[in-house]
């Protein structure tokens, strides 16, 4: 019995269509700076800091939600968000990370809330907040790549 003959090469697939633009991306992508804090970061910083305080003071002040006093998650809530502004102020990449978990999981929480959304105010508040946390998720995608970039 003769043998098999090998079977011819498999012809060279192309590359995706997007892979070129991709590896452009990334050649473009400069590693941050010692001390260099884009302008998304200074923003999810502040955004952090501020919804954390917000939320101490408002507690602190005793107010009230549908009559009722708020329990001490407040107080991990508000601790969580210092935690993450602090993070991200010395540049954490997990700190960045997981603000973004925040950031994605309050726009999909509003996006739900625009289902009930019962008058004007509340669908223009709901798209506020979805557009500019949407914008700032997107601009710090970019931030963590200039992370992990290598330097050059």
């Amino acid at each position: 019995m003769a043998p098999r003959p090998s079977p011819p090469p498999a012809p060279e697939r192309p590359p995706p269509r997007g892979r070129a633009r991709e590896d452009e991306i990334r050649a473009a992508l400069a590693p941050l700076e010692p001390g260099e804090r884009p302008g998304a970061l200074i923003a999810a910083t502040a955004l952090a800091s501020a919804l954390g305080l917000a939320n101490l003071i408002a507690y602190l002040a005793g107010a009230k939600i549908d009559g009722r006093a708020p329990g001490p998650a407040v107080l991990v809530f508000s601790a969580a968000m210092a935690l993450a502004a602090v993070g991200m102020w010395r540049v954490r990449y997990l700190a960045v990370l997981g603000f973004q978990i925040f950031l994605a999981a309050s726009v999909v929480f509003f996006c739900l809330l625009l289902i009930i959304a019962a008058n004007l105010e509340a669908v223009a508040v709901a798209v506020a907040v979805i557009v500019v946390e949407g914008w700032l998720f997107w601009k710090l995608v970019r931030v963590l790549g200039r992370m992990q970039a290598p330097p050059r």
